[in-house]
């Protein structure tokens, strides 16, 4: 498999996770969404907002968008899950189309991260690298802050191994995806 093919699949695991952990959390309250927790961030509600505004970012930059770091300051936090959820599903939805669009060579491409006082320069493939990271690692703080709520941490780990179709059916249907989607 080339690295291309790996990281669309890479983001299409991405939508998949982020609708299991939103659809988990969906039964939360307002107040169990913002309740203080103990990770990085200190809520359900700061962490996944984190996310959102990281992807929002990154994804401007992906696509060249010269307002990217007026993104950033101009983000308003989502207050409640099904505010964050459909954000976040418009946001994967925007960064899959992105990676469909795009060639092996786009990878190798330096595009401007414009940030506060300067401008960094980074190749396309890391920083996609780097945004796929940076959704795990905070969607895992998140998945752990379940364990102090009414809601059971959904499995989040099984949507890379084309053998375990079995376990995604579900998910499937609700992004109305098939397995030649997922894996090309």
């Amino acid at each position: 498999m080339e690295l291309l093919g790996f990281l669309c699949i890479q983001a299409r695991a991405n939508r998949l996770a982020n609708h299991r952990l939103h659809a988990a959390m969906a039964p939360l309250s307002r107040e169990e969404f913002h309740a203080p927790r103990t990770s990085f961030f200190p809520s359900l509600a700061a962490t996944l907002n984190h996310i959102l505004e990281v992807d929002l970012y990154y994804i401007a930059a992906l696509h060249g968008e010269a307002d990217m770091a007026q993104r950033w300051k101009d983000f308003v936090p989502s207050d409640t899950m099904a505010e964050l959820a459909a954000a976040q599903a418009r946001s994967d939805q925007r960064f899959i189309a992105l990676m469909d669009a795009l060639s092996a060579e786009h990878l190798d491409e330096v595009i401007d991260l414009v940030r506060t006082h300067h401008v960094q320069r980074e190749r396309r493939g890391h920083v996609i690298a780097h945004l796929l990271n940076h959704q795990v690692h905070h969607r895992g703080q998140a998945h752990a802050m379940l364990a102090g709520t009414s809601v059971r941490p959904p499995q989040l780990d099984e949507f890379l191994m084309p053998s375990e179709a079995h376990l995604r059916v579900a998910d499937m249907a609700a992004t109305g995806w098939t397995e030649g989607d997922l894996f090309g």
